[in-house]
């Protein structure tokens, strides 16, 4: 199944569940709440009538007074009434009064006159200070002949003389129940088509730019020469540009390439230099000439195995995803030792090492890739450093983050370097005229850096000099 198909129906499925969702929620809820408003209205009712009733009751003419003759002429009347669509033309009450035994005196249906209703939840509760409702059926198997009841006490002089009760058929909201209902449920058709037609435009808008990266992907495969399509969504984008990235990659071998061209650049110079010893050294000529061309071929061949080692360890570190044993370091630690590690070069050119460090500084990570790392920057700095200078190293916290920075007191970065310095095999001649580096030890920083989720960067500082400033998570 196509993934269009499969979004469009997953989107419509989603919509469906929601509608019907709501819709039963509705059917749940709105009847109960319908009758509610019901209720509320028979309270008013009942109390409003309680307050006409007072008058016969204390008169004694309950039966047959100006109460009952005005609720006869309430029940004859016609309503002429038209209620949101739903026509009313009779009241649908019933009244009846009680005196302050429960015995009704006045039925509007003549059902009771003469009963005892004391028993009855609405006039027991309503003549004992409460509020008095019932809801019974008048047929205990059928739900539609539920009748609410809510009654009214006729208070005289402080006391309840009487109980006011007012009923009404529950089944007399249904014609509003069912419109409403019926209401909700063009609305839930209207939605779920709507959805439906918003599921077809978003899984073309979607599958359009998978089915044009598909149609790229199928063509790069078949050998075709073609650019990449627009591509809509930044998601797809994003992924257009990788398989770009990568087709440029695979089918240029430029990483490849690269990496074996600038290996046997590097190679080359030392190569040369040790066929030109080997060619010149004979077994006559002087010892000194001799021990001269053996130290060059003893250097360059050092240089090769020191090229070959650092290429070796920076393929291993690129080609790790994750570290292998991560751990609390104490930074002070790490930097005395490393620090430590330099003593006889830094003797060697009278350089000195200034240490801001504060103690209790930790970062979690693999220490030796780390002392690696602090090691390589250090070298640079040493190099680029003149001979009887001041190399900083500082760490701090910044922003949630430990900053490594070792600072020298060299011409700086020159502008046309900026963007290359952690190029592989790419390295600046050396100030005092030494040979140049392998060109890897700022690449492996990089590396060192990505892996445990922070940066290297390496710009002038602007009391002169170079910074490099190592970036770390935590």
């Amino acid at each position: 199944m196509r993934i269009g198909i499969r979004i469009f129906l997953g989107y419509f499925v989603m919509i469906g569940l929601v509608a019907w969702f709501l819709l039963d929620t509705a059917r749940e809820r709105l009847q109960p709440a319908l009758r509610q408003s019901m209720e509320d209205t028979l309270v008013d009712t009942a109390n409003l009538l309680a307050e006409f009733a007072r008058a016969d009751l204390v008169a004694g003419t309950a039966g047959q007074g100006t109460f009952a003759r005005n609720v006869a002429s309430f029940s004859e009347r016609r309503l002429n009434a038209e209620i949101w669509g739903v026509r009313k033309d009779r009241p649908n009450h019933r009244i009846y009064l009680t005196d302050a035994q429960g015995r009704v005196l006045y039925d509007s249906d003549q059902l009771a006159v003469g009963q005892d209703y004391s028993r009855w939840n609405d006039v027991y509760l309503t003549l004992r200070g409460r509020y008095g409702a019932r809801t019974s059926r008048g047929d205990p198997d059928d739900p539609a002949t539920s009748v609410m009841y809510v009654a009214a006490p006729v208070m005289h002089q402080g006391q309840r003389i009487g109980v006011v009760t007012v009923a009404k058929q529950s089944g007399s909201v249904q014609p509003f129940f069912d419109q409403a209902l019926a209401g909700l449920t063009k609305a839930g058709v209207f939605v779920l088509v709507a959805g439906m037609l918003l599921g077809l435009l978003l899984s073309w808008w979607i599958t359009r730019s998978l089915t044009r990266l598909e149609d790229y992907a199928h063509a790069v495969a078949r050998g075709e020469r073609v650019s990449l399509p627009e591509l809509s969504g930044r998601e797809v984008r994003v992924l257009g540009r990788a398989l770009e990235g990568m087709r440029a990659r695979l089918e240029g071998k430029q990483y490849v390439e690269h990496y074996v061209h600038s290996l046997t650049h590097e190679l080359k110079s030392p190569l040369a230099g040790i066929r030109g010893a080997a060619e010149l050294i004979e077994p006559s000529m002087p010892a000194d000439d001799q021990a001269r061309f053996l130290g060059n071929i003893r250097q360059q061949t050092e240089r090769m195995t020191e090229i070959i080692d650092r290429l070796l360890a920076l393929a291993r570190l690129e080609s790790r995803q994750t570290l292998d044993a991560v751990e609390p370091v104490e930074v002070a630690d790490l930097c005395e030792e490393v620090c430590a590690s330099k003593a006889i070069a830094l003797a060697a050119r009278q350089q000195t090492i200034v240490r801001h460090v504060p103690a209790g500084l930790q970062v979690q990570g693999e220490r030796f890739l780390l002392g690696q790392a602090l090691s390589n920057l250090l070298d640079n700095a040493m190099a680029f450093a003149p001979a009887g200078s001041q190399i900083t190293l500082t760490a701090s916290r910044q922003g949630g983050q430990l900053a490594l920075s070792v600072r020298d007191q060299g011409s700086g970065v020159p502008d046309y370097a900026q963007a290359r310095v952690f190029e592989r095999f790419y390295s600046l001649p050396r100030p005092d005229g030494a040979p140049k580096s392998t060109g890897l030890g700022l690449p492996l920083v990089h590396e060192v850096a990505a892996l445990h989720g922070g940066s290297i960067s390496l710009v002038n500082h602007p009391q002169g000099g170079a910074v490099a400033t190592l970036l770390l998570p935590g």
